[in-house]
């Protein structure tokens, strides 16, 4: 029993000691100290392995010794085995900042840090626009026409964006811009997601591309030109940088730029003779100036330095001779400006190089650090503005579309997915505005971008067909009242573009957060490019500490030990220390996978994908307890958080299973698994009871259904085009008064009270007037509502010929 209890202490106080990353010697004090009592209370075997332990973790620990012997063997190890890293990959890595991403990656997330940052919202200005331009702007849309007769935005919504400078928003207010902040731009774009073309066409010039290029890195000559004209409308930028052979691996584009000599106007001109071909250009058709992407060669040396000069971007008028420029590619459901840009032997000078001469091979660094904040903003506020949209129209649609006799939103096959999509709308809601609330802090976050592009129009995928099911035959069928097809049809883009899903969560989120948000592989490479020994001996073992001390944590916290202080109230608190006991077993697997793989990680993608999993729901789930800790709480909201935390949660315990069953060491996945999810999993899908709840909110005219639509065109105006989900509002706000009386008509038929041909809801009304079951102001008003109500359940219909483009070619089948 003594040497039982002995036992007991040394594992207790070693784990202590590892849970603090304390370091060697209070581990090396715990079994100096317990192997000598074991001496003194009659264990000498036990005594002396103890005290042999205790020499081990000295010689290996303490720093004295270690780097006389242990620590120049493992750099000259971590020399070979250690990936290397390309410039392209150094540049990306180098981009943007660390922020709660490398909280996560630390396994012991500091809460405080990130409730340090509260979101106090936009400005009354922001909010003025919001209110009034963006609701104009929104309601000269419909996608019928938008889409299909049109394929363009109507002339006076382009003249309207460009009066009201929404081509500006990221432009300073110096240079005729709005000078938005990055939530006001993310709200901007979730209003004007009612129309996929709308927003995309607002977003692209107010993220990745000439303008915001030209604010970090154009000259000042180049800003006092450009910039007022591109906030004001005068000028519409595209940006060329894909191509047919250069989509995902934008590094690998083929398009050059030859430093030369050609005479202009009898003048002799140092310039680039450029030769490109660009596919899938936003605005290219209609685009005055054009950003351009491109290799640039000196192959005579006569910027006198090297050859290969690397990815530079230049800005290019649409009149520059030799550039093929106008045509237009078909985006699938969405008519939005998009093509070709082509050029031949097309001369430049140089200082059309964005920056100047100077700035000639910089390109690759320019565009991540755009990418890592326009890849925030644009595509992430377009999923959730429309995730927006369609819970409205389907909380709506749910509540007054009747079959058998009840609303379809009373059925739980319809309260499941409309619970889900109110979810997910709350997740990306939260992700996006506190996303963007870092970004106005000064952050500018590579890995939350990738996080955020790739899991929230995954979201917005799931989310559009849910609401595609819940509508049936009113969403199939295309036509000027429907306003949810044609936006289901476009989801593919937002899925391919800015870096396709597949290649962001397999490369991206984890093989770029591995390096750059991990406390110690960055320092750790930076001691092996400048060979530094005790730089390493520094960061090497400071990681291992890391290591021990993740270990700890979470296998202690899986059982209720140790668990973290966290600054959040009762509703909360729960998911907050789950995150940490997470954060401290996704670490851990982290490193494990780094150790045990090296370099060969980078090709085992499903492997790096579930890290990537793991991280973007722990990065979600914190996003959606800040929003809650700071965010004025309504009735019935408890249950969605209840949800989404259990939603999210589950998907990253899942991520771990598949991770320990695919490791291909199996005796370490198994260890792994016994470590991080000693219980197993701890969190299964959210009840039914939550969904219930949830989806009797979200149809209803209640305070959470107001707050999860806010931020939506919600208005109808005169001179407006139809908003569906004005018109699903005010139905929704006469409910409980048609409910009853639509019980009392069905409940008359059936006890045969009304004539057994009133089949239709028109002409129960009429029969239970005439009856005396219901009295004329009654009647007046059912005859009303259930005529809204079949306006909202009619589809449209079109002459036998309508959709062929070639007339000549329309079989009559049953012509005489």
């Amino acid at each position: 029993m003594t040497q039982l209890i002995l036992i007991l202490l040394a594992l207790g106080g070693l784990v202590a000691v590892m849970r603090r990353e304390a370091g060697a010697l209070p581990a090396l004090a715990v079994l100096a100290v317990v192997g000598l009592a074991a001496l003194a209370l009659g264990s000498p075997l036990l005594g002396g392995l103890l005290l042999i332990g205790a020499a081990g973790v000295a010689l290996a620990g303490l720093p004295a010794l270690r780097r006389r012997w242990l620590s120049p063997r493992l750099f000259a190890l971590f020399k070979k085995v250690s990936p290397k890293v390309s410039e392209t990959e150094r540049t990306a890595l180098e981009a943007g900042t660390v922020a709660w991403d490398g909280e996560l990656f630390s396994g012991k997330p500091d809460w405080s840090a990130l409730l340090a940052r509260r979101n106090e919202g936009i400005s009354a200005e922001e909010q003025a626009f919001l209110d009034q331009q963006c609701s104009v702007a929104a309601g000269m849309t419909n996608a019928w026409e938008i889409t299909r007769e049109r394929a363009d935005l109507p002339q006076e919504l382009w003249d309207y964006l460009k009066q009201e400078r929404f081509f500006g928003m990221i432009i300073p207010k110096e240079y005729g811009g709005l000078g938005f902040s990055a939530k006001a731009q993310s709200l901007v774009l979730q209003k004007l997601s009612v129309n996929e073309t709308l927003m995309v066409t607002v977003g692209v010039p107010n993220s990745l591309g000439p303008g915001e290029l030209l604010l970090k890195y154009g000259t000042q000559q180049q800003k006092d030109h450009y910039l007022p004209r591109l906030a004001d409308g005068r000028e519409i930028p595209c940006f060329g940088l894909t191509g047919p052979r250069a989509g995902s691996d934008a590094t690998s584009l083929p398009d050059t730029g030859i430093v030369c000599k050609q005479m202009v106007d009898g003048e002799e001109v140092l310039g680039l003779r450029l030769n490109f071909e660009k596919r899938w250009i936003t605005l290219a058709p209609i685009a005055t100036v054009v950003g351009l992407a491109f290799r640039m060669f000196d192959p005579e040396r006569l910027l006198g330095g090297e050859e290969d000069l690397g990815i530079t971007c230049a800005l290019i008028p649409r009149d520059t001779a030799g550039m093929e420029i106008g045509r237009r590619h078909h985006p699938i459901g969405s008519p939005f400006m998009n093509g070709p840009i082509k050029g031949k032997d097309v001369f430049v000078p140089l200082d059309t190089i964005i920056g100047g001469p100077e700035m000639a091979g910089q390109g690759w660094r320019m565009l991540v650090e755009c990418l890592s904040v326009g890849r925030c903003i644009t595509l992430p506020s377009g999923a959730t503005g429309t995730s927006r949209y369609a819970l409205g129209w389907s909380g709506g649609f749910a509540r007054v579309r009747r079959q058998f006799n009840v609303p379809v939103a009373e059925m739980e096959g319809i309260q499941e997915p409309l619970a889900r999509m109110a979810a997910l709308s709350y997740i990306a809601q939260a992700a996006v505005l506190q996303t963007a609330n870092t970004i106005d802090a000064g952050e500018k976050p590579a890995v939350p971008s990738a996080i955020l592009k790739s899991q929230l129009t995954e979201f917005q995928r799931q989310i559009l067909g849910d609401a595609m099911d819940i509508h049936g035959g009113k969403a199939v069928t295309l036509g000027p009242r429907n306003y949810l097809g044609i936006g289901y049809s476009a989801n593919p883009v937002a899925i391919t573009v800015e870096g396709a899903n597949i290649m962001t969560r397999n490369l991206m989120i984890f093989g770029q957060g591995a390096i750059r948000c991990h406390p110690y592989v960055l320092e750790e490479l930076a001691a092996k490019d400048a060979d530094d020994l005790n730089a390493f001996d520094t960061a090497f073992f400071g990681h291992a500490g890391l290591i021990f001390g993740n270990a700890a944590r979470a296998f202690t916290q899986a059982f209720g030990l140790g668990k973290p202080a966290v600054p959040f109230d009762g509703e909360a608190k729960r998911y907050a220390q789950e995150v940490a006991r997470l954060s401290a077993g996704f670490s851990l697997c982290a490193d494990a996978a780094m150790a045990s793989l090296g370099a060969s990680l980078k090709q085992r993608e499903m492997l790096s994908a579930r890290l990537g999993d793991v991280l973007s729901n722990l990065y979600l789930a914190s996003m959606v307890l800040k929003q809650w800790h700071e965010g004025e709480r309504v009735e019935g909201e408890a249950a969605l958080l209840h949800y989404s935390c259990q939603y999210l949660l589950n998907r990253a315990e899942q991520a771990f299973d598949e991770l320990f069953d695919n490791l291909p060491n199996r005796a370490l996945g198994r260890t792994l698994r016994l470590i991080v999810m000693p219980r197993g999993k701890r969190f299964k899908r959210p009840h039914d009871d939550l969904a219930r709840t949830i989806a009797q909110a979200i149809s209803r005219d209640s305070a959470l259904r107001r707050q999860m639509l806010a931020h939506t065109w919600d208005q109808q105006a005169d001179g407006q085009r139809d908003n569906p989900l004005a018109r699903y509002n005010a139905l929704l706000a006469e409910y409980d008064r048609a409910e009853p009386l639509y019980r009392k008509l069905n409940k008359a038929y059936a006890k045969g009270e009304l004539p057994a041909t009133a089949l239709h809801p028109e002409q129960r009304i009429a029969a239970a007037r005439e009856a005396g079951l219901i009295d004329a102001e009654e009647a007046t008003f059912m005859a009303r509502f259930e005529a809204e109500v079949l306006e909202m359940l009619t589809v449209d219909d079109f002459p036998f010929e309508a959709f062929a483009q070639q007339q000549d070619k329309v079989i009559w089948h049953n012509a005489a």
